[in-house]
């Protein structure tokens, strides 16, 4: 883990610079080691600062922090045969060699032209990943189909670039920065951009089959998937509500064989995160509760800010418990935290879906779940890595899988949502959780979001008010102070 930024100069100047300066914006997701990158040579640091290629200058240039969470992770970029890569993220399963990081197994797969193989990667590696390769005319940067590692992209008259968070973009003088949209390679070199399509979320035809057939073959999907995002493993933490998302994920990694680390957080006197203590144990799982004050909140927020880089208060309210999330998997000594995202988009779990339901019908709904799906790299993805990241922890959901997503996407609604009053909705999996022995009161518990059941909006909200602000602009208040340009 880490981040990763790579840049073209237009004009043909040195970008070695450009991606130091990147490089020094993103030292938050890894100090365990630096290096930057021309085409042919590689250099790596324990600090930025003894980055110094003295008499060393090239238009194209890739730079990485490396975090290291696995003993497996080395220190990037990586020559490869007549070029250089960075790869940031994971390969599902892990490689076959324990050793072996997953840098090692693209340059193998990228093998003479990377320029044709780049392509194959993002059509046939399962695994939540970004990647830049640069040769001696050009950077080929790729990010797998899903998108749960975040990457930005941007250009102007003097350079080219893309990084692991939009600061460090912002930092070398780019302003319309976008997210560098999921399972496309795109070539950068001194004309700009251009992007390819490689593979593409479709809506494959709907299967007839009943409730049970259903719930039997995705409980085994979902034990594959977890199965290979946890291979290279042996304890892991699950964020963890006492809700069916978080327990099917718990109860599976039990059942791969993980010792496995329940972790719940909120604030204080919350009966919400009470509940998380007596769902962990009818699961036999150990808890760690962790509660926060209304001035912790208050510290948080600002620091939550800057990680997500937006004025978005719902995302603020959601993000600011995955921040203690992550921070408390670290102290606990989990550098790994498995949590149930993708789960409601999936399988109709949110309340605007009956409101669809009910004004636009069946099919309506299905495309809004689809496009949740589809975008859910923008919405949630990329908010919850950079909050994850900033406490050196990797964050993997096993609901985020190939498998998993094309066998939900070809159930009929009726077994995600019986009707337009169905107030528990996610009927497949609640099934499936209970076929998993998960207790009716965990399989059955109703929908309710992070930030509610943390207490996180309330708070906020009350804070908000006492300065006679909606919660919006105490938000883009705060916003403001953590970015005042």
């Amino acid at each position: 883990m880490g981040a990763l930024v790579a840049a073209v100069n237009k004009a043909g100047e040195d970008a070695i610079p450009t991606v130091v300066a990147m490089l020094r914006k993103l030292k938050h997701r890894g100090n365990d080691c630096h290096g930057i990158a021309t085409p042919d040579s590689v250099i790596t640091a324990r600090s930025i600062e003894e980055l110094n290629p003295k008499d060393w200058s090239s238009s194209i240039a890739l730079g990485h922090n490396l975090s290291c969470i696995l003993p497996r992770d080395q220190p990037q970029p990586v020559q490869g045969n007549g070029f250089t890569v960075v790869f940031e993220g994971r390969m599902f399963p892990s490689p076959n060699l324990p050793d072996l990081p997953e840098v090692k197994e693209i340059v193998g797969k990228l093998a003479s032209n990377p320029l044709r193989n780049a392509g194959n990667i993002l059509e046939s590696c399962e695994g939540s990943y970004v990647f830049a390769v640069a040769d001696s005319t050009k950077i080929i940067a790729g990010r797998d189909l899903f998108g749960e590692i975040p990457l930005y992209y941007d250009e102007n008259d003097i350079v080219c670039a893309v990084a692991s968070e939009r600061k460090a973009l912002w930092k070398i003088g780019l302003e319309n920065v976008q997210s560098f949209p999921p399972g496309h390679l795109a070539v950068m070199n001194t004309r700009g951009f251009s992007f390819r399509t490689i593979k593409e979320l479709r809506r494959p035809p709907q299967e007839t089959v009943d409730m049970e057939t259903a719930a039997r073959a995705l409980q085994l999907l979902l034990l594959e998937a977890t199965r290979k995002r946890v291979s290279d493993l042996e304890a892991v933490a699950v964020a963890f509500s006492g809700g069916v998302d978080s327990s099917v994920v718990a109860v599976l990694a039990e059942n791969v064989g993980l010792d496995v680390q329940l972790v719940s957080v909120g604030l204080e006197d919350q009966p919400e995160v009470m509940f998380a203590r007596e769902a962990a144990e009818a699961l036999g799982l150990p808890l760690h509760l962790q509660t926060y004050t209304v001035s912790e909140l208050e510290e948080t927020l600002a620091e939550v800010l800057w990680l997500i880089e937006e004025p978005h208060s719902v995302n603020a309210c959601i993000a600011i418990p995955f921040y203690w999330l992550a921070e408390t998997a670290s102290k606990l000594g989990y550098p790994v935290l498995l949590a149930g995202q993708g789960a409601d988009e999936l399988f109709g779990g949110y309340q605007r879906y009956l409101t669809e339901y009910s004004q636009s019908g069946a099919e309506a709904v299905e495309q809004k779940m689809f496009h949740d799906i589809e975008n859910a790299y923008r919405a949630n993805f990329q908010r919850d890595n950079q909050v994850c990241s900033f406490s050196g922890v990797e964050l993997r959901l096993p609901f985020i899988d190939r498998d998993v997503i094309d066998f939900s996407l070809r159930l009929p609604l009726r077994l995600k949502i019986n009707s337009v009053d169905d107030k528990l909705r996610k009927r497949v999996l609640r099934r499936a959780a209970r076929n998993l022995e998960i207790p009716s009161f965990m399989a059955d518990k109703r929908k309710k979001a992070v930030q509610y059941t943390t207490g996180v909006t309330k708070a906020l909200q009350r804070l908000a008010k006492d300065e006679g602000l909606t919660l919006r602009e105490y938000v883009e208040k705060a916003f403001s102070k953590v970015y005042p340009s």
